[in-house]
């Protein structure tokens, strides 16, 4: 009954483009060219440990171009494969 009142808070939401990116064997010379974007800008993007600021369409942009470039046999690429929320510690121990 606790936890209905008072739910776990989110600390921050954890980008884990470098992660998929690795699983599905992407460089960033290849993510660059399918979106039309220097390779820089892709390694800048993947450093992020903290969800980048970044719009609901290029969001769309980048899992369609993972998609596109993963080999058969992994499925298609999801908002939860890229992001995980990071539940507060404090809050998460039991009492």
């Amino acid at each position: 009954m606790n936890a209905v009142l008072n739910p776990p808070k989110v600390s921050r939401v954890r980008w884990k483009l470098r992660e998929v990116m690795a699983k599905r064997k992407i460089t960033n010379k290849a993510l660059a060219n399918e979106l039309k974007v220097h390779p820089t800008s892709i390694s800048r993007l993947k450093t992020q440990d903290v969800l980048p600021e970044i719009g609901g369409e290029v969001l769309c942009q980048l899992i369609n171009a993972i998609n596109n470039l993963s080999a058969e046999g992994f499925g298609y690429c999801t908002l939860s494969e890229l992001i995980e929320l990071v539940l507060n510690d404090e809050q998460c121990k039991p009492t």
